[in-house]
């Protein structure tokens, strides 16, 4: 598969970094463009062979690998034994984790973000950087009613639910 006229934002990153896209490549880093979720290698593996039958499991984990050296993926662990992608330049959230369904809601608050400065300036220190993961079980109450919508409905935070990779 070529890429279209357009590359993919992961495959502007490679070119960008000096990268020698070849065309399995290429269909990797478009497939990462476009995940809406945080899949792991073998299901990245499932959408490139789709794409395109050429590329075997292998040429994913020697892809990723090399995005995550480059600064162009972050490997993150939700549980589950496997680690999931996301790009780096996917702007800063944060994530909360379904221990039951592996879901995976992405969030920002900036009230709980200057909480953290705060306790890092208390104790003498600057925030350079900051991740936060929480990993939940939805209460029984909420749970019919997420059902019904993709989004959490929290005050204040911006969320944007995304499935499990399984």
């Amino acid at each position: 598969m070529e890429s279209g006229p357009v590359e993919s934002r992961i495959e502007r990153l490679c070119v960008e970094r000096g990268l020698k896209m070849t065309g399995q490549r290429r269909v990797i880093a478009r497939v990462l463009s476009d995940a809406a979720d945080h899949p792991d290698v073998e299901e990245l593996y499932r959408r490139a062979a789709a794409l395109d039958g050429r590329i075997s499991i292998a040429t994913v984990y020697r892809t990723v690998r090399l995005l995550e050296e480059q600064g162009i993926l972050e490997r993150r662990d939700f549980g589950g034994g496997r680690a999931r992608y996301e790009p780096t330049e996917h702007g800063h959230h944060h994530h909360l984790i379904d221990v039951d369904t592996g879901r995976v809601i992405e969030f920002q608050d900036s009230a709980h973000e200057r909480l953290l400065r705060d306790i890092a300036a208390r104790l003498g220190f600057d925030v350079v950087s900051m991740r936060l993961e929480l990993f939940g079980r939805r209460r029984a109450a909420l749970a019919h009613c997420a059902a019904a919508a993709d989004q959490v409905p929290v005050a204040g935070v911006a969320s944007v639910a995304h499935g499990a990779a399984r």
